[in-house]
């Protein structure tokens, strides 16, 4: 079988694969790209970030948590609703992500192959159960001078844990629950563990969260991880710190779990959010000379390219942070070194976390924690939102964003941001520190009123009155 030549052949349609695949072909580049599902988009678009966070603003909407904190009013869902009754805006938005993205593969002219991609060798990909066209043969060759491995993970899934019983779920199975639970019990306090308690709490289900360590997502700034907690709490969510997990699954009725302290509980579903592995098993790495580490992990360059130097990869499959925006600017760096184009030539050392927890956060940069370890004198700036006309105006009492200043020169060196639209809010803080910017720049722009972004402002004022009070 004669293989049909590209200059580039992507792996993998999700951010990563997409971004790659349409970067080489604004290049010039001849371009594949390969999916296994049955759809674009990847775990993105249809398992993972846009329907989660669809549901999310679903659960705010529809609980009346929002109209509840702003007017006093009191909405209740209806117990017999369904998660699909609750998807229909989440099916819409995939669907048009979908379009979207086949659109943009047929106007750069990208060939996509549905079907199960290998390697022959490192430059020879063979597809299986190729459905890209009626009567097309059930398996082709492809062939390129580079190639890029944006395959995406998916949910780990502990062997201890029956994942075949129908109550028991792993986060991309979450959402195709038939009916909303009286109880839900998350084995795992990670962002996805924690935004889908969030989200189940605010439908109205009792919600038990359960992790070994001993603290919310540790890598957050202890100030913000403290009140996330308390928001957590604050929706209902019962936490049960450095405790594992065993699941008897009788075959009707509740699972009973214990808890390694002897505590017993009794839940109507088990969601366990231990982590993704990347897809890298079907591959056939070996073929192309590159071995996997743990949970299928690929090892990158700083151009990401892999010990192989014409095959790279990016996106969740080499790891942390593992978030769709890094993923598709790993991507795009990748695709500008393999087409020898200098346009982006490496990811920025400072990058954005939003999570999309009830309440809403975003972090980027340092910690005061982090501050404290390396020695670096500094001064945090804090602005309230009930202290903002904005923030009155949205309802939202106790959400801040917290800014930390270099007091040498006051230049941003981390924002943290809990309340509605952080992720959004956090970006103003990014791009300062993308500049080298500090509190003069927040002095100086004039934000419109009333608006979020005039937090920067008041906390920029904070920190400088107490750098002023500093000996």
């Amino acid at each position: 079988m004669e293989p049909e030549v590209f200059d580039v052949v992507v792996i993998g349609a999700g951010p990563a694969g997409e971004k790659g695949a349409n970067t080489a072909a604004l290049f010039g580049k001849r371009v594949a790209i390969v999916e296994k599902g049955s759809e674009v988009g990847g775990a993105v678009a249809n398992t993972g970030t846009l329907p989660s966070k669809t549901l999310r603003e679903t659960a705010l909407a529809l609980s009346g948590l929002r109209a509840r904190n702003l007017y006093g009013v009191d909405l209740s869902l209806r117990r017999e609703a369904t998660i699909a009754d609750l998807m229909h805006h989440e099916r819409t938005v995939t669907a048009n992500e979908r379009a979207r993205i086949r659109g943009y593969l047929r106007i750069l002219n990208i060939q996509l192959y549905q079907g199960t991609a290998e390697f022959v060798d490192p430059h020879t990909i063979r597809v299986s159960n190729d459905q890209s066209q009626e009567g097309s043969a059930p398996e082709k060759l492809l062939r390129a001078e580079k190639i890029l491995i944006g395959t995406g993970s998916s949910p780990y899934r502990p062997p201890e844990f029956a994942f075949e019983d129908t109550r028991i779920h792993d986060s991309d199975e979450i959402l195709a629950l038939e009916r909303l639970p009286e109880t839900l019990a998350v084995v795992g306090a990670g962002v996805i563990g924690s935004e889908y308690a969030c989200t189940f709490a605010a439908l109205g289900t009792k919600v038990d969260l359960i992790d070994a360590r001993d603290a919310l997502l540790p890598f957050l700034d202890v100030e913000l991880s403290n009140a996330l907690l308390a928001g957590m709490q604050n929706l209902g969510i019962v936490f049960h710190w450095g405790e594992r997990v065993t699941c008897e699954a009788p075959p009707e009725g509740q699972l009973l779990l214990t808890l390694s302290s002897g505590k017993t509980l009794k839940t109507d579903g088990l969601l366990i959010a231990a982590g993704r592995s990347s897809n890298t098993a079907e591959l056939n790495l070996k073929a192309a000379g590159i071995t996997a580490g743990k949970r299928g992990l690929l090892t990158v360059n700083a151009s990401f390219q892999t010990e192989v130097p014409n095959i790279y990869a990016a996106g969740d499959v080499i790891g942390f942070p593992a978030l769709a925006a890094t993923s598709m600017e790993q991507a795009r760096v990748a695709m500008c070194h393999a087409c020898d184009k200098p346009y982006k030539t490496e990811i920025p050392n400072v990058l954005p976390t939003g999570i999309y927890t009830i309440p809403e956060l975003s972090t980027v940069g340092e910690t005061e924690e982090s501050l404290k370890n390396k020695g670096v004198e500094y001064v945090v700036g804090r602005a309230r939102y009930d202290q903002n006309a904005r923030g009155q105006i949205i309802g939202d009492r106790t959400g801040f964003l917290k800014v930390l200043f270099n007091s040498s020169d006051m230049k941003v060196l981390g924002v943290h941001v809990i309340g509605e639209q952080a992720s959004e809010l956090a970006h103003i803080g990014l791009i300062a520190m993308l500049t080298g910017s500090g509190a003069e720049l927040f002095n100086t722009a004039c934000f419109n009123y009333p608006t979020l972004g005039d937090l920067y402002k008041y906390a920029a004022y904070d920190a400088m009155l107490k750098q002023m009070a500093l000996p």
